[in-house]
């Protein structure tokens, strides 16, 4: 039974996504006894249910605020495409099977990266070889067992002639059932833990290609079958249609979790994006992230402001772990169409494996694989009928000879050899294979937040000679195979197209090194564990599946060691609005305001902060707009103080937030100091709920040259853990107290970031435009708020400084005057 926190679902361990790291780390809690809940954006697809007519294609990819729904989640960044999995048992629903292991001298150390760092796996394949032997065992792992598969027997025998070693990778399929031969399409029984598709049929694999848009046969040993299964046999309550949206620690311990339910049917009318959908909450103790590379970099780039002290290796590491699609095209041999009939078979059965130069055999460069990469059969009509110029003149003839049957009364009635000539013989698609390279590329992407929104900045430049290296091998396959060899149309663009995207919270020695540990918890945040590909310091080379599961299987021993104690009664506070209403018979006065700038965490000096964020792509806008209420009251009033409404918008605290509550002084006059301040306070949230409160100053002192400009646009701003209130203050000596806080030399308590923002001219043009009253004295209002700002001004730059002048000039004309 759910125990209660303060109206919260309280459980030991939420596990965000349900793919290779995140089912693992599920099944062994659970089997453990722990309080286990799966949240898991997409659906459940068991067999049969994979789309395969257009129209259910059409309709197979992710984006909620477009009523899709299905399987496909296609990425588009700087450098590379991204094709990665939505649904229940995440990637495995659509990977190639393949289980390698990391290749033993491929766990490198302090390997230099270009602009800087290293590449450093903390743990070795001895660390590891435990854990894959237990993945493999669960996942089923066989080695492709046919030996008259025509792409295999291509692929191997050009390998030979090449002096290149191949293998037989394991497979996560089965081929046979309990105890006897490998033999297509017969019923399986049921596992013993049962399954989380009850109804469905499985049947060992049929050889059909479709293996990387879903098994509808249930051959694949993919995680629902498997982890998921065996969890939620052991008690794991397994949501699927659960987005988590961000993580924030809890002052009691664990750690609030704040999630939506996508609709199962989706009306026409019916706003189904993310962001308005109704957020909920669940408390946990322990938080596994598994959301993919992609999904949990996001997480943790968005809850940035609520996990201080993550360091500047998020975000980092990231790779494609080599990935390259290349195609052979009309394979010959001895002059004679070679079949390697690229749809027969599961989609990859074989594997070159090119050594490394870390393998001390000899080789140089680094190391990769390439394999053969089937396709769905029918897939071959596509292709055939995509030939329109040879498919036109087939046509043409058949329809001539419809003519000559009917027309010429030739009085033939079989067209049977007609009908096959109109077909054509399939050379093409039949004697077409798709080839899959994937190794040791450079780890030297960066992940980030812009407006919101995941962004890579990844390029195949400084990993070109690698990618050529694998080029130039599948290019003597090609030529092995009589083969013409054809790039993917991608690479003519310097891009290529990944599913195995890693990175982005690597494990490391230090946090300057690695968001994790080497077991993959978050340094600084105990509970707090990452157990996907964002773990991966690196590439891991071979396909990386079954080292993510290995991996995840360690950092569940790991957890399951440590303290599991119930976080404590934590109290949630809602968001809270308050603004002043304008009294009747009053003015108000409006206007907005954006400024934009370098802001970074970790920081407490706004100047130094600003130095720092402007090195790392960091930054902060706001946009505000600011309202005095009554115009006569805000004149009056020595802190000339105004509301403030309107968002913060920044990469490293989450992307955009509203503006709960907001206060603003126009101009404050600091006892014992010449010049003026105007004073920003901002209550916000971040992604995760966390209570922040923007603070700045602009400070507006007549230093030595025309400054004006300067001190008028420039806001130095830091940012502080919590709500702060402002205190309370009617006098100019009270309002000393709110000065404090934006001294040079008081750092207020809590600060988590700083930097400095400014109003660029043309946004300064355009806030002039924006002024505006509501109530009876209009212009008269405008004008007051005019006079009172360009008033101070003059009394800063100008009056100040004649006073200045006269009171230095006092001693001279006194001396004159005693010396007459």
């Amino acid at each position: 039974m759910d125990i209660r926190n303060g109206g919260l679902e309280v459980v030991d361990a939420v596990v965000v996504g349900s793919g290779f790291g995140a089912a693992v780390a599920a099944q062994r809690l659970a089997e453990a006894g722990k309080q286990v809940v799966v949240m898991e954006r997409g659906r459940r697809y068991g067999p049969g249910d994979f789309a395969r007519t257009p129209a259910q294609m059409g309709r197979a990819f992710w984006d909620p605020s477009e009523k899709l729904y299905g399987l496909f989640d296609a990425w588009s960044f700087r450098g590379l495409e991204g094709l990665v999995s939505s649904g229940l048992g995440g990637g495995s629903l659509i990977y190639a099977n393949v289980l390698l292991r990391k290749d033993e001298h491929w766990f490198v150390h302090d390997s230099p990266l270009p602009g800087g760092g290293y590449e450093h796996w903390p743990i070795s394949r001895a660390d590891l070889d435990p854990h894959y032997d237990v993945v493999e065992k669960m996942l089923g792992a066989t080695p492709y067992p046919y030996d008259d598969t025509p792409k295999t027997r291509a692929v191997e025998q050009a390998a030979v002639a090449l002096g290149m070693p191949t293998i037989r990778p394991p497979l996560a399929v089965t081929f046979a059932r309990p105890g006897e031969d490998a033999a297509p399409g017969l019923d399986l029984p049921a596992a013993a833990y049962g399954t989380v598709h009850p109804g469905s049929r499985r049947r060992t694999c049929t050889l059909c290609g479709e293996c990387d848009i879903g098994c509808n046969i249930g051959a694949k040993n993919t995680l629902d079958h498997t982890y998921l299964a065996s969890a939620a046999h052991h008690g794991a309550d397994v949501r699927t249609l659960h987005e988590v949206r961000a993580v924030r620690p809890l002052d009691g311990g664990g750690y609030l979790v704040r999630y939506v339910v996508h609709p199962e049917g989706a009306r026409g009318d019916m706003d189904t994006r993310t962001r308005s959908l109704p957020e909920r909450s669940i408390v946990a103790r322990r938080v596994i992230l598994g959301a993919g590379t992609f999904g949990t970099t996001f997480l943790l780039l968005r809850s940035r402001a609520s996990l201080p002290g993550l360091g500047p290796a998020l975000g980092t590491r990231f790779s494609g772990n080599g990935d390259l699609l290349t195609l052979l095209l009309d394979c010959t041999r001895d002059g004679e169409a070679l079949p390697v009939d690229g749809g027969h078979g599961p989609v990859i059965t074989t594997a070159i494996r090119r050594p490394d130069a870390l393998d001390g055999d000899g080789w140089t460069g680094r190391g990769y694989y390439v394999e053969d990469a089937g396709f769905p059969g029918f897939l071959g009509w596509l292709v055939e009928t995509a030939q329109l110029r040879s498919t036109a003149r087939r046509a043409a003839a058949f329809a001539w000879q419809v003519v000559r049957n009917r027309v010429l009364a030739q009085g033939r009635s079989n067209v049977s050899a007609d009908l096959s000539a109109l077909l054509g013989d399939g050379r093409l698609s039949a004697g077409s294979l798709p080839l899959l390279g994937m190794g040791r590329d450079l780890p030297d992407g960066r992940m980030s937040l812009h407006d919101g929104r995941l962004a890579v900045s990844w390029t195949t430049a400084t990993s070109r000679a690698y990618f050529d290296d694998v080029r130039t091998t599948m290019e003597r396959v090609g030529q092995q195979l009589g083969a013409r060899f054809q790039d993917n149309p991608l690479w003519w663009a310097k891009r290529v197209i990944t599913v195995h995207p890693l990175g982005g919270a690597p494990i490391g020695r230090h946090v300057g090194e690695g968001v994790c540990d080497e077991f993959g918890e978050v340094r600084g945040h105990p509970g707090l564990h990452v157990v996907d590909g964002a773990a991966m310091p690196g590439p891991v080379g071979a396909n990386p599946s079954l080292t993510i599961a290995a991996m995840a299987d360690r950092a569940s021993t790991r957890m399951l060691e440590q303290d599991w104690t119930r976080p404590r009664r934590t109290h949630v506070a809602a968001p809270a609005r308050a603004l002043a209403a304008r009294a009747p018979g009053a003015t108000s006065v409006a206007f907005t305001e954006r400024m934009v700038g370098p802001f970074t965490l970790d920081q407490t000096d706004p100047r130094h902060g600003a130095e720092i964020a402007r090195s790392l792509g960091d930054r902060l806008q706001f946009v505000l707009t600011i309202t005095a209420p009554d115009i006569d009251a805000f004149v009056a009033d020595p802190l000339h103080r105004a509301d403030a409404t309107g968002f913060v918008e920044s990469n490293v605290l989450g992307g955009r937030l509203d503006v709960e509550r907001g206060w603003f002084n126009l101009f404050v006059h600091p006892g014992g100091t010449p010049g003026r301040r105007m004073l920003y306070r901002l209550w916000l949230r971040d992604a995760a709920g966390s209570p922040l409160t923007l603070v700045g100053a602009k400070e507006v002192e007549d230093d030595r040259g025309l400054d004006v400009w300067a001190d008028t646009t420039t806001l130095f701003v830091r940012v502080l853990s919590g709500h702060v209130a402002p205190p309370e203050a009617t006098t100019h000596a009270q309002a000393l107290a709110v000065l404090d806080g934006m001294r040079d030399d008081v750092v207020p308590d809590g600060t988590i970031g700083a930097g400095v923002l400014v109003i660029k001219p043309f946004d300064l043009a355009k806030q002039l435009t924006t002024f505006r009253t509501e109530g009876d004295a209009g212009a008269a209002a405008l004008a007051q708020f005019g006079r009172l700002f360009l008033g101070e001004l003059w009394d800063v730059y100008v009056a100040d400084r004649l006073a200045g002048r006269r009171r230095a000039a006092a001693p001279r004309a006194a001396a004159a005057r005693a010396g007459r």
